[in-house]
């Protein structure tokens, strides 16, 4: 008989004591100073302070720069299976009165934000989405879904794994991303490879169908809800361009709202089907039916910088990550600076809007802020700045990290002269 291996005990540098104390949720790999033995890809993690005591524990992943992603910090709890069902509860908890019938698509679980580093979990109407951006989840899949069968149960789970996991969790554990979830008798869980793809759900009141196995992010750009209703409130009468467009969200909020047209501008074909899709789905909407709706296929930077474009009265900016690490932040601040400066020549010469936004964990929300408005300063016309946005209650940022998302709105008059 094997004897069972001693729990997995580190400790670490005193900066990293300090940073763990704060309430920063991760543990890098230079900050350990000493580790009992070689640790397993998700197993506990105990760490200890210099005088002995108990300080954190957590998931760890040996091969990481991010060492250990806490679970808990302060005083020892017993992490067993009616702890993790209690912790999927709280996080359940938080969104209760957020949102109505009217809205079916939200989330569930944000990760380090909501007690769960690495992993987030998506509703769409009766299907649920869980994607995975690190590996300490693998080992533990199986217990996990059923957790979530018995805590938030679902007609289906679908599997969604970050592409820096895709070949790691294929070769060591057999699973892809796209698969399925599926309940089993006496709420344990099941996995195969059959997933629901297309999956329809409510948001405001507006229909969406987001493709759960395949498409970006969980399907959808859950994240821009609030972003998506503001536009709808500046969209009469005005002509919309919705730049990386995606899925058309923007566009059947502005739609509703009373646009006389909307124009969804992105590289990729199948999003400006889906943004077709999405805008059909609500033509019974009297203001939806009156639309007009335009779709170009095109980069768009190249088509925005294009001369003597179509000009519009309401421009949305939202680009995917423009760095995803940060040696990439400076060129992604350029980036900013260059769509701002094209978008704002597509304005029309008299009211009109230009919504901002990055989802650029690297970029803070100050270097963004400030490339925007020094771009539109310098294009010689009046502006006012009408309000900023950030997350949305159900994507909390509970560290510094965790703030990616920022958007900003800016209204324009006539030029003088």
């Amino acid at each position: 008989m094997t004897a069972a291996a001693p729990r997995l005990r580190l400790r670490i540098s005193a900066a990293a004591e300090r940073q763990l104390r704060d309430g920063h949720p991760w543990l890098f790999a230079d900050s350990v100073r000493e580790q009992n033995r070689p640790g397993c890809l998700g197993e506990l993690a105990v760490i200890y302070d210099r005088r002995d005591r108990f300080l954190a524990v957590g998931l760890f992943e040996p091969d990481s720069p991010i060492r250990v992603r806490l679970l808990h910090a302060g005083k020892p709890q017993t992490v067993d299976e009616a702890w993790w069902e209690n912790r999927l509860r709280e996080a359940v908890a938080r969104r209760e009165g957020l949102f109505d019938a009217q809205t079916t698509g939200y989330r569930i679980v944000h990760g380090e934000s909501d007690g769960w580093p690495g992993l987030v979990l998506d509703r769409y109407g009766s299907a649920l989405v869980l994607k995975l951006y690190s590996g300490i989840w693998l080992p533990r899949l199986v217990e996990l879904a059923a957790w979530l069968q018995r805590v938030v149960p679902a007609d289906s789970t679908v599997l969604r794994l970050s592409r820096n996991l895709q070949s790691t969790a294929n070769a060591a554990f057999g699973l892809f991303d796209g698969m399925a979830l599926l309940p089993a008798p006496g709420g344990d869980a099941r996995i195969e490879a059959h997933p629901l793809r297309h999956q329809r759900f409510l948001e405001s009141g507006l229909w969406f169908e987001a493709d759960l196995a395949r498409g970006q992010k969980t399907g959808f750009f859950l994240d821009q809800r609030e972003n998506r209703r503001q536009v709808e409130l500046l969209a009469r009468e005005r002509t919309m361009l919705n730049a990386f467009s995606f899925s058309g969200g923007f566009s059947v909020y502005a739609a509703r709202g009373g646009a006389r047209s909307v124009t969804d501008l992105d590289l990729s074909p199948h999003a400006l089907a889906a943004a077709r899709r999405n805008l059909s789905l609500n033509r019974e909407v009297s203001s939806v039916g009156r639309c007009r709706q335009e779709t170009v296929q095109a980069d768009a930077f190249d088509w925005l910088e294009q001369a003597n474009g179509p000009k519009f009265d309401l421009i949305v900016l939202d680009p995917p990550s423009l760095a995803r690490r940060e040696a990439e932040r400076s060129r992604a601040i350029q980036a900013y600076a260059r769509l701002t400066r094209a978008a704002v020549q597509r304005l029309q010469a008299g009211e009109s809007v230009l919504v901002a936004a990055s989802c650029s964990a690297h970029v803070s929300a100050d270097e963004f802020f400030a490339t925007v408005l020094r771009e539109a300063r310098r294009a010689g016309r009046p502006f006012r700045e009408l309000e900023r946005r950030g997350h949305p209650p159900d994507h909390p940022a509970n560290f510094p990290e965790a703030a990616y998302l920022k958007g900003v709105y800016l209204e324009f008059g006539r030029k003088s002269g």
